[in-house]
């Protein structure tokens, strides 16, 4: 029987290249092979086909027998996939270990040497540039609030407000711990309500009226900050964040603009 087309792009998704899904396919087919057999079937080069089977073998995708020549016995697909989660979530979780103790150790501050080092090198106007998709903006924002030491300054929309929430309620009660002042301007409307109100606990917010300004722009310290380029129904792909470390820019040109617009809005 062979295998669509669709579902080897699938198996791509979950993690398979291109040879492995051939040799797995195939071995489904035959229940039980060698990797000579499996190399005919599929054109994958017989030098590449035992070191296939092995990888496939690592993820719980065949198990090797005791046998010469050395054969391979597909495992069901269900099992399979269960079998890779694990593989995979036990590499993440040691991969997770190991930056921690990366963190942890002496290196880290030979590292951070060097970056200051080079900092002091760096043209003020040379420390910004874009940040593609909404998880790298999401995930960069969250790195700047998460350094803040005085002051952090949000200008979001209604959805806007709702991913704040989600995404950085944590960083944000942190931060207002540890004294920073946190303030935000956002509409308030019935979908946004909930995060609203809870994102009162940790920032003072006033109210934006929805037609005022529609985009999301972060300050941080009046030294940072990032703007986003894109409107709320850009897909996640595609959405564009410009970040600059220019205090010029946070400070003397958005720093009025946020004053203005805070001045305006309503408690």
């Amino acid at each position: 029987m062979v295998v669509s087309k669709e579902t080897l792009d699938a198996l791509d998704e979950v993690g398979l290249n291109m040879y492995q899904r051939k040799i797995y396919t195939a071995l489904l087919s035959r229940g039980v092979s060698t990797a000579g057999e499996l190399s005919e079937m599929t054109g994958v080069p017989r030098s590449r086909a035992y070191d296939v089977l092995e990888s496939l073998a690592q993820m719980g995708f065949s198990i090797l027998k005791p046998s010469k020549p050395r054969e391979y016995v597909a495992v069901p697909p269900d099992e399979a996939l269960d079998n890779a989660k694990e593989t995979f979530r036990g590499e993440y979780e040691n991969q997770l270990q190991k930056i921690d103790r990366f963190k942890e150790s002496d290196y880290i501050g030979e590292l951070n040497s060097v970056y200051d080092e080079g900092l002091s090198l760096v043209n003020p106007s040379d420390l910004a540039g874009a940040l593609k998709g909404r998880y790298n903006v999401f995930q960069h924002v969250g790195n700047m609030l998460k350094e803040a030491e005085s002051e952090i300054k949000i200008l979001t929309t209604e959805k806007g407000l709702r991913e704040l929430h989600e995404n950085h309620y944590d960083v944000l009660r942190k931060a207002q711990e540890r004294g920073v002042q946190v303030r935000v301007l956002a509409p308030l409307t019935e979908n946004n309500r909930s995060s609203y109100e809870t994102l009162s606990n940790v920032a003072t917010i006033r109210q934006l009226p929805d037609n005022k300004v529609r985009g999301r722009l972060t300050a941080v310290d009046n030294r940072e900050m990032a703007l986003s380029l894109t409107h709320d129904q850009v897909h996640p792909t595609q959405e564009t964040a410009f970040w600059t470390q220019s205090e010029h820019l946070a400070a003397e040109s958005f720093g009025p603009i946020y004053e203005f617009l805070w001045n305006q809005a309503t408690q």
